[in-house]
Formats: C-alpha cells, structure tokens, sequence
C-alpha cells in the first residue's frame, strides 16, 4: 500500500513539507547570527511544522546547535512553565545521559521524574513551597541551558500564553533572566497577531525589540499547486488542474485543511482523480465534522451563531457595522455586530486579521465556514 503523503502531523520530513524555504532560511540566518526570532501565524498554517523543518535543516547542516521544542498552549501558571521545559529538556538530554547533572542544577527544589503511562516519555513533576521558589527554579533551569557544553536553540509555541499566567509577570520574570543569555537563542512562536506584536513592539513592555519578525503567510497557490500533483504523480496517481484548483479555492489555501482534504481525496482514489472524487472527499470531511459543529452551536448565543453564520457567507468580512452587512445578514445594530465578535474571537472562532487597509473576519476553521454556508443562523 501507498502512505498517504499527506500528512496530518505538524511534521515528518522536508520531503512532505511544501516550501517555506524562505522563511526557513531566515530562522536559520536569525540563529547563526545571534539574533532571537519571533514567529507569528494564526493556528494551523504550519508554524509548528517550520520550526522542526529549521530544526531538521541545522541538522542536514551539521550546524553546532542543540534544538529543543515546547509548547506552552495550556500552560496556565509559572509552575506549569517550568514542568513542560524541564520535559523538553529532559527529552533532549535523554539521548546524552545528562538527566542527572540537569536534576542537580536545579538547587531550589528536586523534581520527581516518572513514565508517561500512556506515551513511556519521561514526566517531571515540582512541588512549590512559595513564588521565590518558583522564581529560583525557573532561573535554575534557564541557567543549565546557559551553561550547556552546545549552543541551544528553544522554540517555545503560543509564547503569547504566558499573558495569561496568574500570579508574577511573567513576561517580566523571563525577560529578565533571558536578556544576558548568550549560550540560547530563542523562537517566541505565536497564533495570536495582535498580543504576539504588542509583546515584543511596545516599548512598555519587556520584551521590546528584543527579536526579529517572521510573519507566516499562506502559501502561494501556484506553489502549492505543485506540490499537490506531485505527490500524486509520485504516487501512481493523475489529479487534472480543476480539481487541484478546486481544492486549493475550497480549503482557501490554509495549510492544515488543505492537508486534510487532499489526505481524504488521496484515500479515495485509485489511478485517477476528478471532480467527482474531490465532491466526495468534501462530503465525507463535512459529515465526520458535523455533529462537532452542531456542539459548536450549542455553546454559543443565537446572536453570536448568526454572526459567525454571515462572517462564513461574507468569506471575509470588513465593514461589520455598515448598513449594508447589518441588513443583509439580519443583525439589529452595530454594537450588537461588535459584541458578538468579540466574543467570537475570544472563543476563537473567529480570526481577525489587522493590516494597513483594516481588519477583516474570517471564520477560523475553514471546514466550519463551509458548512455554514448552507447552514441558517
């Protein structure tokens, strides 16, 4: 049997990896230079995936770094912060017998170290008597980093978290130990533009230009394009052009839900691919997905249901307070418009993309802006 090419994990190899060289190189450039960088995306596009495809290069490089991932998206705490590095680390070291020395370093408190039950993958584990004690730990665990016998690169995923930690400042708190390493250098990923660019662009706030920016955009659709019929040619298989630019129109050429349309068209064809193969992926992708958005309904106001109903029928929407787009879509006023998005954004739902010309609205989840098309708020 033929793997299916593509995949549906943030990463596997570059050779199932469509492009992104630039950007690629850039990161790289960023690192080799000394200079921090700050990756924004919304989520889903392949942020997550570039970081191991930098991560893959500087060792097809053979280039003098050490790569260590985290991701801190449900993280909610200082504590929490700490567990997941000191995870990553331990993941990392695991291959260099040096889980002992990092244990050691850690003077303020003596992490428990266990077995994922479920994933065998080593777990650690603190108990706190106090803030100070935090504070001394995550220094701790910052300065083992610093004083490794290679230079590290720490990519930390939805950095934009740590605003939403109780307690101490956290952006303060980091930035404080981070500022004088020299030993780490740092990628502050992030899906939330907004919070991400006041993170590091407003001069009250810690990490003012501390980083450079790489801003991850849709692919281009030709290159994508590409893509797409030769991972099916490589397979045995044709797709004609009208069907890959269907495909490509359908999923707005967001990278995951062009992923896993292409993995359900690819699992339904034999030799040949058309249109009707394509209709039929779509089909079977809406009514997997349809009792989750039916949930989706259930948990939001009628108010707000039919606003995320006229931002899926809109595509993308801008002037929300207009006339025109009050009326059309049957919303009683301006303010009502700017309330429910609002919350729409804050439940994600929505994404609100600012730029020189404005902000417009889309629906986040490409699967569910299509199936609200034909859907009545």
């Amino acid at each position: 049997m033929q793997d299916n090419p593509f995949i549906l994990i943030p990463f596997k190899s570059k050779e199932y990896f469509c492009d992104r060289e630039q950007q690629t190189d850039e990161i790289i450039r960023n690192i080799s230079n000394g200079r921090n960088t700050t990756l924004i995306s919304p989520r889903r596009l392949g942020k997550t995936g570039l970081i191991f495809r930098v991560f893959e290069e500087i060792q097809e490089r053979n280039l003098p770094y050490e790569t260590i991932y985290t991701d801190i998206s449900d993280t909610l705490k200082m504590e929490d912060f700490i567990k997941v590095a000191s995870e990553a680390v331990v993941a990392k070291l695991k291959k260099h017998q040096r889980i002992t020395a990092f244990v050691k370093s850690l003077k303020s408190v003596r992490p428990q170290l266990g077995l994922d039950p479920m994933t065998g993958s080593l777990q650690v584990s603190f108990t706190f008597a106090d803030e100070n004690q935090k504070q001394s730990t995550l220094k701790d665990v910052l300065a083992y980093l610093e004083s490794y016998p290679r230079k590290i690169v720490l990519a930390i995923d939805e950095f934009q978290q740590i605003r939403e930690y109780e307690g101490a400042n956290m952006e303060a708190v980091l930035r404080k130990h981070i500022q004088h390493m020299q030993n780490v250098c740092f990628i502050y990923c992030g899906s939330k533009k907004h919070t991400m660019t006041d993170m590091f662009t407003n001069a009250k706030r810690p990490f003012y230009e501390s980083t450079s920016f790489c801003y991850l955009e849709k692919l281009p659709v030709a290159v994508y394009a590409s893509f797409i019929k030769e991972k099916f040619e490589n397979a045995g298989k044709t797709i004609d052009d009208a069907s890959i630019n269907y495909i490509l129109e359908w999923t707005r050429t967001h990278t995951y839900y062009t992923q896993r349309l292409c993995n359900e068209v690819f699992s339904f064809s034999e030799s040949r691919v058309d249109m009707d193969v394509v209709l039929k992926a779509i089909r079977a992708i809406l009514d997997s997905e349809r009792e989750r958005f039916r949930e989706i309904r259930r948990l939001v106001t009628r108010a707000q249901w039919k606003m995320l109903t006229a931002i899926a029928a809109e595509g993308s929407a801008t002037q929300i307070t207009s006339s025109a787009f009050l009326s059309k879509h049957g919303i009683s006023s301006g303010p009502t418009a700017l309330r429910n998005i609002k919350a729409l954004i804050d439940k994600e739902l929505v994404l609100a993309d600012t730029n020189e010309d404005g902000t417009s609205y889309s629906v986040y989840n490409v699967f569910l802006s299509r199936y609200l098309e034909t859907e009545r708020p």
